[in-house]
């Protein structure tokens, strides 16, 4: 505990004393989730600055809170990806059929610094708070054991950077919101977000207003990811926070359509690529108890997610799919020829092991109610 004190307490010295100097980002590369190849670039505070970056934004939050858009779920207090999913539904059930679904281009690299300080200038005045957020944002990248300077933007991965990317994009609420009328819902959680509107022409002019608005903060629409959607009669559908969305006629009542969500095949991919990876061959010297002991979180957490919409034969899918990587493992571990699934490996046996079954756990009134 001593330890924690004097860095705590060094910590506060130099940011009193104004000698407090910001370390250079640690930029690493992730795997985008279910995109082979695609990375996303992170950029990883010293401890030092996380803690000050935390504190601050324990600060600031609440300041801004006061301020931001209903519109707005994301990183925020008391409000979630489920949240702003239901507004999704209710809006299409409703008439707005039509979707711009947007996608703005490295959101978090390139968002103005300028245009980004003068929006928290509107709300705090205190030199010393201001001071520290210019440090932050022009803290510059270690790649490699190469500095280099950052121009524009807020890395991902540091604590503060959700928070300045809501401030940031208050501006694309506001505009919209100016333009309700002419265009339609918005949803926004983070830098992802949709239009539901209940023509195309309004569509379009959800999209020319986003535009304009995203221009004034360095940003702007991937033209190659920003498109507008019927969902009409299930003409097409649009994927939003890993979910899949798709207009179904409803058994229960014919020629009446209603708004259906379930898991995406990126969401798809990327849960199948957990269990492979965690089935793999190398772990055959490891217990099939234990390998079931490391599994069951993950799907857990999965199906936790995705339970809310009409995923059960997603959910058959993935059980299906965790049933044969056991049977590999297993025969690989006792050397048995073939894989045995008729006689051997069945879900009895699975079930025996203890494994997570995600059918069975979809929340039927999320996933029907019509409203």
């Amino acid at each position: 505990m001593e330890g924690v004190s004097s860095f705590l307490d060094t910590l506060a010295a130099e940011v009193t004393t104004e000698t407090y100097r910001p370390l250079p980002l640690r930029r690493v590369n992730i795997p985008k989730a279910g995109k082979l190849g695609e990375t996303r670039p992170l950029g990883i505070p010293a401890l030092r600055d996380r803690v000050l970056m935390s504190a601050a934004k324990l600060v600031l939050e609440p300041v801004f809170e006061a301020d931001f858009s209903p519109v707005s779920f994301g990183f925020r207090p008391k409000r979630s990806a489920h949240d702003a999913l239901e507004v999704i539904r209710k809006s299409a059930n409703s008439g707005a059929h039509w979707v711009l679904d947007a996608d703005i281009k490295s959101c978090f690299d390139e968002i103005d610094h300028e245009a980004l300080m003068a929006l928290v200038e509107r709300r705090v005045s205190d030199r010393a708070m201001l001071k520290l957020l210019r440090s932050w944002l022009r803290a510059g990248i270690i790649e490699g054991g190469v500095y280099s300077d950052i121009e524009s933007g807020t890395p991902q991965g540091s604590p503060i950077s959700p928070l300045l990317c809501n401030i940031a994009l208050t501006v694309l609420d506001e505009e919209l919101a100016k333009a309700k009328r002419q265009t339609g819902t918005v949803v926004r959680y983070a830098d992802d977000w949709v239009v539901l509107c209940p023509t195309r022409e309004r569509a379009e002019t959800a999209r020319s207003v986003a535009e304009a608005a995203l221009a004034t903060l360095g940003l702007r629409l991937h033209p190659e990811k920003t498109r507008i959607v019927n969902l009409t009669r299930g003409a097409e559908g649009f994927d939003f926070l890993g979910f899949h969305h798709h207009m179904v006629e409803a058994w229960q009542w014919p020629g009446r359509h209603y708004l259906y969500k379930w898991p995406s095949n990126r969401a798809m991919a990327s849960i199948k690529a957990k269990v492979r990876e965690m089935t793999d061959r190398r772990y055959g010297g490891m217990s099939l108890d234990a390998v079931v002991d490391r599994l069951n979180p993950v799907l857990r957490g999965w199906s936790g997610y995705f339970r809310h919409g009409n995923s059960l034969r997603k959910f058959s899918a993935i059980d299906q799919y965790v049933n044969e990587r056991m049977a590999i493992l297993a025969s690989n571990k006792h050397g048995l020829p073939g894989r045995n699934w008729a006689t051997r490996f069945t879900y009895g046996w699975l079930s025996n092991l203890g494994i997570y079954r995600l059918s069975g756990t979809v929340s039927y009134w999320a996933a029907h109610a019509p409203q």
